[in-house]
C-alpha cells in the first residue's frame, strides 16, 4: 500500500514598495510559465544558500528586482503542484518580505512571464491560492 507524499517545500519573496504618489504598498505579481496565473515569484530551495537568499534570487530571476530580504519567513501558502506524469503534490511555500530597491529592465525570465505591480487587495484578487491571499492582505500595513 502506498501512503501520500509529504509535502514538498518551496520559498518565494513578496516583492513590495511604496507608490511614491499615494505612499501606499504596492506587491509585484508575477505569471507562471504554463498556465500563466498570477503568482508572486518563487522557487526550490538551494542547498548553498538560506532560503531567504534562495527567495530574493527567485525575485531577481523571475520578476527582474532586487532589494533587502527579511531573514525570516512572514508566513506560509499550500498549493497543489500540477505535473505532467499526473502525480499532483502538495507543495508549503515560505515567504519572504522584499523590500525592493532596484528593478530591472533585463533579467533571465523577462521573456517567459510577465510582471505587474499591483495594490495588495488587486493581487489578493488575482491569486487562487487563499493562504497566500491572505498574505497578501496583510502585507498592506507592512
Amino acid at each position: 500500500m502506498t501512503g501520500a507524499q509529504p509535502a514538498a517545500r518551496q520559498v518565494a519573496a513578496l516583492p513590495l514598495r511604496r507608490d511614491a504618489a499615494t505612499g501606499g504598498c504596492e506587491v509585484l505579481l508575477v505569471t507562471t510559465l504554463s498556465t500563466r496565473r498570477w503568482i508572486i515569484p518563487k522557487g526550490w530551495p538551494w542547498p548553498e544558500r538560506a532560503d531567504a537568499e534562495a527567495a530574493a534570487r527567485e525575485a531577481f530571476e523571475e520578476a527582474g528586482v532586487r532589494g533587502d530580504i527579511a531573514p525570516d519567513p512572514i508566513g506560509t501558502f499550500t498549493y497543489l503542484k500540477r505535473r505532467k506524469k499526473g502525480d499532483d503534490r502538495t507543495v508549503v511555500v515560505c515567504v519572504y518580505l522584499l523590500r525592493v530597491t532596484e528593478e530591472l529592465t533585463d533579467w533571465p525570465e523577462r521573456l517567459q512571464r510577465d510582471r505587474r505591480w499591483m495594490s495588495p487587495r488587486e493581487a489578493a484578487e488575482r491569486v487562487e491560492e487563499p493562504e497566500l491571499k491572505a498574505l497578501l492582505l496583510s502585507s498592506a500595513t507592512t
